[in-house]
């Protein structure tokens, strides 16, 4: 074979394999083909009641209680302040506990049933907490309000209920209503405005007693 005839040969040689390299390029991997597939988020169905109503969702496993309550369901008294569980102006209720929504998966609460400010009373109808706040002023910006009533909502049944908290002398009897216990278990729920004298006079109320000094940390009952 001649010097030329090599050449051209392996020039054909290389244009086939180019043109072949060409063509199996052009065709879609499995590989790039799964991979949509694989990044779709893990979705989980749950039920659940809210305010009374069955709610069913499909939802991103990674979906939180308080994104689903705002996003999903459209009820968006709950507020979303830091989303870090440090400002509480996300607590609902679930079972009758509070909870900071933003910590909480949504897919966790599977039969759960949840209130949310929403829940406990209306504008012709409001809860005994909700119409406390009204008449002591007991918000200014108000975001942070709708946390802060179901927090003292919760409060209040904690103390009843017996549940120890941090300023107990003696955490073997039963909690009292005093200025200084509602304060303790509201310092999860911040106040940029400051309201705090104003919501602890509404708590006050609603327990049924009466705060001896108005910025104190004493209540007679």
């Amino acid at each position: 074979m001649s010097e030329t005839a090599h050449f051209e040969v392996s020039r054909r040689a290389v244009l086939a394999g180019g043109a072949a390299s060409v063509g199996i390029s052009a065709i879609p991997s499995v590989a790039e083909g799964a991979a949509p597939m694989a990044q779709q988020p893990p979705s989980m169905a749950v039920t659940f009641k809210v305010n009374g109503k069955p709610q069913a969702l499909m939802l991103d496993t990674r979906t939180t209680l308080l994104d689903a309550l705002r996003d999903h369901i459209g009820l968006m008294g709950t507020k979303k302040g830091c989303d870090h569980g440090q400002c509480g102006a996300c607590t609902v209720l679930v079972g009758g506990t509070r909870i900071n929504s933003c910590l909480s998966l949504a897919v966790m609460h599977e039969g759960d049933e949840v209130t949310t400010i929403e829940g406990l009373g209306t504008p012709d109808g409001l809860h005994p907490m909700q119409a406390a706040f009204v008449k002591h002023d007991g918000f200014q910006c108000g975001y942070c309000t709708p946390g802060q009533i179901c927090s003292a909502v919760a409060v209040l049944d904690e103390i009843r209920a017996g549940v120890p908290s941090h300023v107990q002398a003696d955490v073997g009897s039963a909690p009292e209503i005093t200025a200084l216990e509602m304060r303790e278990r509201m310092s999860g729920n911040i106040c940029r405005c400051g309201a705090y004298s104003n919501i602890a006079e509404a708590m006050a109320e609603v327990a049924g007693v009466r705060i001896a000094e108005t910025h104190g940390a004493e209540v007679e009952a």
